[in-house]
């Protein structure tokens, strides 16, 4: 049994109430509504050809990529082709919290498309291609550190509210492994405590709150480093009728790999001593690896020699099984109350890391693309240029995430309902864009970009969108290709350091990731 002496009940209380379905889950349950974004909300991954002209990809084909955006594109192939494309990111980030503003930066390495194609005729008017390859269709390697002065709430106070409405006393919190992640430690390093008000009744508080009801300002501090990817292995075929009608579907098997800790750090500002906080760092370490299974449908049709139209649609993805496992340490000070102490949420689950296994359904995608293809004869190697672009529908409300086990308890069927729903409350379907063009000079290709993908959220306080500008070189002479890319990339999007529910308002922080991408793809075709 894990116990601790009781401090004197001096203090009395201010209570706020929240999500006690969604939120007490949480401890037990790592998901978070923002993790529904993690899997979709990311700009399209290609070589380096199909990135410098903004990923519009939809409609052309005759590039690996189009196993991963419309298989269709695939039946341009009457040869064989192999592909390797590595790239380098350099993060930039600055962010806004509470009119702060901060930068830090972050590099490194990518992978694009690798893989084969093979085309060949199968009469006069008919030719099948098939293709595998793998990409890295999300890159989570990244450092985001933002802080500024909170006069209005603290992040202690979803552990005092979790434990309030628990309706468990401090001994049983203790010996309750689902607290481990922030109610239990903050419990036992006295952080959150129950006292006696003015009436005797006796009340939960936090002590941060005293900063807050002597009118000062906490200092707060977040710093998130991410680290992982997600990759996807694909298998395609496409048929080409008359050079008019393509059709194509691919299978994809994506793997993730994804690893946070977010480091908190609350901290008084005031130079009272005897108020009860000095300060508390709060670290969570959790990782979520996976795999799943898709599918892509595509069609290209040619009305003239110059116009091709596309329409592909995304199957969801359904990640079969997915784990997570968690660990996290708080420090707290509490100065004259009961000064410094620290707790592992190891200590209450047996030194072992917290676990749990669930499945998702990703959103789903539609793409309709069109092209314009200057000096369009049959011999493609004389093609002189194009334009193309992309319209893609991403519908962000309809993730879902479900219990692994085959028969779920009643509390993990109320805790993914609960989320479901708070997912769909809060993200709506969105349109992204993408454009480009490309000019060729013999054996030399210039190519130009632009994509924007557009705001997921429905709350309009919340400002998140990807606006990418692309620029390109390619050389292809006698079966062998080089092709270099440039991508300029901001992304903006928002942190929720902590979530509360009313009568408070959430903070959360803007982010502003400003990415240089270099892309080079090597091939030869055989």
């Amino acid at each position: 049994m894990y116990a601790r002496p009781s401090p004197l009940n001096t203090i009395a209380m201010k209570k706020y109430l929240f999500l006690p379905a969604l939120f007490i889950s949480t401890i037990i349950y790592a998901q978070i509504p923002e993790d529904a974004l993690r899997y979709s909300f990311f700009p399209q991954n290609g070589t380096a050809r199909s990135l410098a002209i903004g990923g519009a990809m939809g409609s052309l084909g005759g590039d690996i990529n189009a196993i991963f955006v419309n298989p269709a594109g695939l039946g341009n192939y009457k040869t064989g082709e192999f592909v390797f494309t590595p790239g380098f990111f350099m993060n930039n980030n600055k962010t806004n919290f509470r009119d702060t503003q901060n930068k830090n930066k972050k590099n490194n390495f990518g992978l694009g498309p690798i893989g084969f194609v093979y085309g060949y005729n199968t009469n006069s008017t008919s030719s099948q291609a098939v293709s595998i390859a793998i990409t890295q269709t999300a890159n989570y390697n990244n450092s985001v550190q933002y802080n500024g002065l909170n006069n209005y709430s603290s992040y202690s106070q979803v552990w005092a509210d979790q434990f309030f409405n628990s309706g468990q006393t401090i001994e049983d919190a203790l010996n309750n492994s689902s607290f481990a992640y922030g109610t239990a430690p903050a419990l036992y390093t006295y952080l959150v405590d129950t006292f006696r008000n003015t009436s005797g009744d006796l009340q939960v508080r936090s002590l941060p709150e005293n900063i807050l009801d002597a009118h000062q300002a906490l200092r707060q501090q977040n710093t998130i480093d991410t680290k992982g990817a997600q990759y996807e292995i694909a298998i395609g075929y496409a048929m080409n009728k008359n050079d008019k009608f393509q059709f194509g579907f691919s299978v994809g098997i994506p793997i993730m790999h994804y690893h946070n800790i977010t480091t908190f750090k609350e901290s008084d500002t005031s130079s009272n001593t005897a108020n009860g906080f000095e300060s508390f760092t709060y670290t969570d370490d959790y990782t979520t690896s996976g795999a799943g299974l898709n599918a892509k449908l595509g069609i290209i049709y040619k009305p003239t020699e110059h116009v091709r139209l596309g329409l592909a649609i995304h199957t969801p993805t359904y990640m079969i099984s997915l784990k997570d496992k968690r660990t996290s340490n708080l420090v707290a000070n509490t100065e004259n109350y009961e000064g410094k102490r620290e707790a592992s949420s190891l200590i209450f689950t047996n030194d072992q890391p917290g676990e749990s296994k669930y499945s998702m359904l990703t959103p789903l995608k539609v793409i309709i693309s069109g092209s314009w293809v200057f000096s369009s004869i049959e011999n493609v190697k004389k093609q002189k240029g194009f334009i193309t672009a992309d319209i893609e529908y991403v519908d962000h409300k309809g993730s879902n995430f479900y219990s692994a086990n085959e028969t779920p308890t009643d509390d993990e069927k109320l805790y993914f309902k609960s989320l479901n729903s708070v997912i769909k409350e809060e993200y709506k379907g969105n349109f992204n864009f993408r454009l480009g063009g490309e000019m060729k000079f013999n054996t030399l290709m210039a190519r130009l970009g632009f994509a924007y993908y557009t705001n997921p959220y429905k709350d309009s306080e919340l400002k998140a969108s990807r606006t990418l500008l692309s620029g390109g070189l390619g050389y292809r002479n006698k079966g062998f290709f080089i092709d270099l890319t440039y991508v300029y990339s901001i992304n903006k999007d928002i942190n929720f350091p902590y979530r509360l529910d009313a009568p408070l308002a959430n903070t959360f922080a803007s982010i502003n990731d400003q990415r240089g991408n270099i892309i080079a793809s090597v091939g030869f075709k055989f």
